[in-house]
């Protein structure tokens, strides 16, 4: 097509984009304003992925315990199984329901209402083991059942009420306006109560 068959005005165009170019290169009329509003845009764009972080939320595993909701972030979650086999430990801590194989690893599996001084309901062929782990500890923590994955946002955390109380009060992040209550698995994977020691006195 040629210019003169369009019916756009082509050199009145290209006399705008060569204004436009012009300006653009020329000097700043207000050199610290300018200045201000590079620095302001520049907040703005480091502040950018941390909202998106916020916004994108923590990726966790629901499940219940003793009719509670709590969630584990599945960064820590190694795989779930069914309680089926395992062997009752009579030395250990009373939260420690006992050790189970787990393809070809030894784990032992931790029951959290009891170390959250919570209500037992008793176990039952819906019981399912979380096996969590970090680069120094792993073991199984016992559900009553697995609800599935969901989304946290880091700004939907509530302050722990105040009927969170005994261990709960130290190994909850926060809780939703649900009630779902996000453990501290980093937290409990450091308690040295968690470590159960093999050796019989």
């Amino acid at each position: 097509m040629s210019l003169k068959s369009s019916n756009i005005d082509w050199t009145a165009l290209l006399k705008r984009q060569e204004a436009a170019f012009t300006a653009a290169d020329a000097p700043s009329r207000d050199p610290e304003r300018e200045k201000s509003l590079l620095e302001e845009r520049a907040r703005q764009l480091s502040r950018q992925p941390e909202a998106d972080a916020a916004a994108a939320g923590l990726e966790c595993l629901e499940f219940m315990l003793s009719g509670e909701r709590y969630a584990i972030e599945l960064s820590y979650i190694a795989a779930t199984l069914p309680l089926t086999d395992f062997t009752p430990l009579f030395c250990a801590p009373s939260f420690v329901l006992g050790i189970t194989n787990l393809r070809g690893r030894i784990i032992s599996i931790v029951d959290l209402r009891r170390f959250f001084e919570l209500p037992a309901l008793g176990l039952s062929d819906l019981n399912r083991v979380i096996v969590v782990c970090d680069d120094r500890m792993e073991f199984g923590v016992l559900a009553d059942s697995i609800v599935g994955t969901r989304t946290v946002a880091s700004g939907e955390l509530l302050p722990i009420p105040d009927t969170f109380t005994g261990p709960r009060e130290e190994f909850v992040a926060g809780v939703t306006a649900e009630r779902l209550a996000l453990l501290d698995m980093a937290r409990i994977l450091a308690d040295p109560r968690m470590v159960v020691h093999e050796e019989v006195g």
